[in-house]
C-alpha cells in the first residue's frame, strides 16, 4: 500500500466526489444531534460508497475494504471531515436500534478520553493538583482529567458495555446474578 501522503493525495476529494445527482444536497448533513437528518439519502450514499469499498477502508480488500493502514485510515477520516461530507450512518441506526458498533465505540472513546487526561496531569505535575482560582476554577487540562472519569459512566460503564457485547453480540450466557 502507498505511503500516507500518496494515499491522502489519491483520496482527496473522494468523500465529496459522489455528491451529485440525488446526493447533491447532502454536504454537511447529519451529525451529532441530527442523526435522522436526510437519513434515507445518507443511507443510500453510504451503500453507494460501500459498493466501492469506501465505508470500511481498514478492512482487507477481499472483505470489501481498501486494506488501509491505521495512518491511512486517519488520513481518510481527516479528508472526510475537511470535505464537510455527510455524517456516516451506523448500521444500528439503519436497523432502528443501536448495534454492536455503539457499545464498542463507547468503550473505545471513553477509554481513549480517560487515558488522554492522565498524561496531561503528569505534564502539569504538582501544579495540576491546585485550582487556578477561587472558588474552584479548573484549567482545561484539569477539567479534561476530572470530567473524563464521568464520561466513562454517562453511557454505561465499560463493564456494562462489555456485558452487552458479550451477551448480545457474542451470544455468551448472561452473568448469573444473585
Amino acid at each position: 500500500m502507498s505511503s500516507v501522503e500518496e494515499f491522502r493525495t489519491e483520496i482527496r476529494g473522494r468523500p465529496t466526489a459522489n455528491l451529485t445527482g440525488s446526493f447533491a444536497g447532502l454536504r454537511g448533513r447529519g451529525g451529532t444531534g441530527r442523526e435522522h437528518e436526510a437519513f434515507a439519502e445518507r443511507l443510500g450514499r453510504e451503500r453507494h460508497m460501500a459498493a466501492a469499498g469506501w465505508t470500511c477502508v481498514g478492512r482487507p480488500e477481499e472483505h470489501g475494504g481498501r486494506g488501509a493502514t491505521i495512518e491511512q485510515q486517519v488520513a481518510f477520516h481527516e479528508e472526510y471531515a475537511l470535505a464537510d461530507a455527510p455524517a456516516r450512518v451506523l448500521d444500528g441506526v439503519a436497523a432502528g436500534a443501536p448495534g454492536p458498533d455503539a457499545s464498542i465505540g463507547t468503550i473505545f472513546w471513553a477509554t481513549w478520553y480517560r487515558e488522554l487526561g492522565e498524561p496531561a496531569m503528569s505534564v502539569l505535575g504538582a501544579g495540576g493538583m491546585t485550582a487556578a482560582g477561587e472558588p474552584y476554577e479548573l484549567d482545561d487540562w484539569q477539567r479534561l482529567f476530572l470530567f473524563s472519569r464521568s464520561d466513562t459512566i454517562y453511557a454505561g460503564s465499560n463493564e456494562i458495555q462489555r456485558d452487552i457485547i458479550a451477551e448480545r453480540v457474542l451470544g455468551l450466557p448472561k452473568e448469573i446474578r444473585p
